[in-house]
């Protein structure tokens, strides 16, 4: 089943135009809510189709948008597009190829939320996706859907593009909303929520962009149409970005539930040369990996929180049998290391020290002392190297780091140590 594609598998050439949108029943959901339905029930249809976030945390859209202060106004909602995570891409395909089934959410959250302004955070690095959203703001003002009087209904919503500057760390939605207020792209503490106190120290609701594009259709078919796709928590179909070793990377959208062995079969052809699948990463490069022995975990939210990972971004990475696995891990915490804000020390330093230990490995000149030494400053940066990870940093991105280094040292040891030279002294 698609929701999310099928206007552009069924018009590839210009399923981002709004002639297309509107030839396919575009906006009609939009003009549903707002014009039939009170605000309270297009959140309670939201609530009800148990959709859970597509940015990387999964919690409850309907939920999230109920922490907003009741009486406190202006609100404002802000759309995630900055998507920066190593082999995510699927938000990508829902900018440049249909722009307007994001506005139309857009629109229908910001009815049922009571909000009037509305920004779309986009990376820096989509110069095509940003120029077609940017248009079909264009087009969509033009027809009336945005701006005042939406619909004759009296309802009003502006929406502002706004291009991030190359920052991985504006994904997380506190950086994003310092970004847009034109200060430094640093993490808040949190609480205050940014549903309690967000964009210019109002009430804000942060909310991907494959999230809100799931709202067109659940508003045209029901929450509860949408809760009995799929598995219970893990409703309606979602995008993946399979990448790798695998014959057909490429975006998928697919009904969750099935095995990730059966995913990267029935979607990605196998694995190139039929060659063993060593390790994946089920949900992107903060997620702890998966070996090949864990094939037959479901796709699912809570399936693949229960064996110990995230579906997070939804980024499917896959390594066959050639990979070596000390060099995967080293170039995603540079990644990470690099993308550091410098705010938490035990990420500016820690990240930095795990790079430097990788590859003194990788060069050759590893110490035995160095797989414990990984260990221990992994444990400064998440203590317990539990998961869901301890922080003694403000966001996510310092643990992220730590999931690649803990997952080869758990699976891969014999591996790495026969990497270190024989005869090396230990310190």
């Amino acid at each position: 089943m698609k929701i999310l594609t099928a206007r552009m598998e069924a018009h590839p050439s210009d399923s981002h135009t709004l002639e297309r949108y509107l030839a396919t029943d575009g906006y009609q959901a939009a003009r549903k809510a707002i014009t039939q339905m009170t605000a309270e029930k297009c959140h309670e249809e939201v609530k009800a189709s148990n959709l859970r976030g597509r940015g990387g945390a999964g919690f409850p859209c309907g939920v999230k948008w109920g922490f907003l202060p009741a009486e406190t106004r202006p609100r404002y909602l802000v759309v995630n597009g900055d998507e920066s995570e190593p082999g995510t891409f699927k938000d990508r395909q829902l900018l440049e190829r249909d722009p307007h089934q994001l506005i139309e959410g857009i629109i229908i959250a910001a009815y049922a939320i009571d909000c009037h302004e509305a920004f779309v955070y986009i990376r820096g690095e989509y110069p095509k996706p940003a120029r077609r959203v940017e248009r079909a703001l264009a087009e969509a003002y033009e027809a009336g859907y945005l701006g005042e009087d939406i619909f004759g209904s009296g309802f009003d919503l502006n929406v502002t593009l706004h291009l991030g500057a190359g920052a991985y760390i504006c994904g997380e939605e506190t950086a994003l909303l310092n970004s847009l207020e034109g200060k430094r792209g640093e993490p808040r503490i949190k609480p205050p929520f940014p549903a309690v106190e967000g964009l210019y120290g109002k009430p804000t609701i942060v909310n991907n962009v494959e999230t809100l594009s799931n709202l067109p259709w659940i508003i045209a078919n029901g929450g509860a149409a949408y809760a009995a796709i799929g598995p219970e928590g893990s409703s309606g179909t979602r995008l993946f970005s399979l990448s790798g070793h695998v014959r057909k990377p490429g975006n998928y959208e697919i009904v969750m539930g099935m095995t990730f062995g059966e995913f990267i079969e029935e979607y990605g052809g196998g694995v190139r040369e039929d060659r063993a699948v060593k390790c994946l990463i089920p949900g992107g490069a903060s997620a702890p990996w998966f070996t090949g022995d864990q094939l037959d975990v479901p796709i699912t939210i809570d399936d693949v929180g229960s064996a110990g990972s995230m579906l997070g971004s939804g980024a499917i990475v896959v390594m066959d049998e050639t990979t070596n696995v000390v060099e995967a891990a080293h170039s995603i915490v540079s990644f990470f290391a690099h993308e550091s804000c410098g705010q938490c020390t035990p990420c500016r330093e820690g990240t930095s020290w795990l790079e430097m230990v990788l590859a003194r490995i990788l060069r050759g000149e590893g110490r035995p002392i160095d797989l414990d030494l990984l260990l221990d400053v992994s444990d400064n940066i998440a203590p317990g190297l539990g998961w869901p990870p301890k922080m003694t940093t403000i966001c996510p991105l310092g643990p992220s780091a730590v999931s690649p280094v803990t997952s080869i040292l758990s699976n891969f040891r014999d591996e790495i140590e026969a990497m270190i030279p024989a005869g090396v002294a230990s310190v």
